[in-house]
């Protein structure tokens, strides 16, 4: 899946926590986004790749039609009944799933061309070591493709959207704004601006299960630099998305400092995207 639509991104994304497989599909989508950004950073043959935190396996099915093989990991076994039905749907046969833990995997060193890390880290509650399990099963010259955002960010945040637009976790904290956030998922989603199956918070509430917050690494621009350098990595490419709000104070007079000032850089951030070499 190479082809980059934005239509069909949108439309899956509407309805991606209706169930699990829901989730896969919107994630095969998406991931052209990844393979473009790749593609764009010179690395046009995959070959082994493993994709190091999978959730539903989405991204697998669509990176195995243009790899060599596939291996997806993940805590939970989300992909037992999505991502392995969307492979066999997709007539994808160089795949395959497994329970494991991205902080010690049961690969041997070098195994892999390509690691693959979308919206994972974050949620990881050792970092460093994430990282050096990734750089260990790494060939020599192998990549890793990291994506995550700051948590200060919006996006970073992992919250959803008030439609009142007030950043609430930068004005009580985040571990308020996220208990806030469930209240209002459970008794009054009117208040989100969100697509009630678009939002893990409104759709937990529905079925009566409880909300966990499961963003564990609190990531900054700082922190995430210091724990690449100490894995080992080599920065091959390293791109900062700013909000449209930071595009436009930066424009102000002044502000040309501002994305070297952590706290605001961290705040005007919305994804980070890295290639990374052993």
């Amino acid at each position: 899946m190479r082809v980059v639509d934005d239509r069909a991104i949108r439309e899956h994304a509407s309805i991606r926590f209706r169930s699990e497989y829901h989730y896969a599909v919107f994630e095969y989508w998406r991931s052209a986004k990844v393979l473009g950004y790749l593609e764009r950073g010179g690395i046009r043959t995959l070959g082994r790749v493993l994709d190091d935190g999978c959730g539903g396996g989405g991204m697998c099915v669509s990176v195995a039609e243009e790899a060599e093989s596939v291996v997806g990991i993940d805590l939970a076994d989300r992909f037992r009944d999505a991502g392995v039905r969307l492979a066999r749907e997709k007539g994808v046969r160089n795949i395959e799933f497994a329970r494991a833990d991205g902080t010690a995997l049961p690969f041997n060193a070098g195994s892999f061309d390509l690691v693959l890390s979308h919206a994972v880290i974050e949620h990881v509650a050792d970092p460093a070591a994430y990282l050096r399990e990734a750089r260990r099963v790494l060939r020599p010259g192998g990549v890793l493709f990291l994506q995550t955002a700051p948590y200060l960010s919006p996006s970073g945040a992992h919250l959803p959207k008030l439609k009142v637009p007030v950043p609430l976790h930068l004005i009580v904290g985040r571990r308020a704004a996220f208990a806030a956030s469930c209240w209002l998922g459970k008794h009054a989603p009117n208040w989100l601006d969100v697509d009630p199956e678009a939002s893990s918070f409104v759709t937990l509430a529905r079925r009566g299960e409880k909300k966990i917050d499961d963003l564990l690494y609190r990531v900054t621009v700082r922190n995430l630099r210091r724990n690449i350098v100490e894995a080992g990595f080599k920065l091959v490419r390293e791109d900062l998305y700013f909000s449209k709000l930071a595009r436009k104070v930066l424009t102000a007079p002044l502000s040309g400092s501002l994305p070297s000032v952590p706290l605001f850089r961290d705040i005007l951030v919305t994804n980070m995207e890295y290639l990374l070499a052993t």
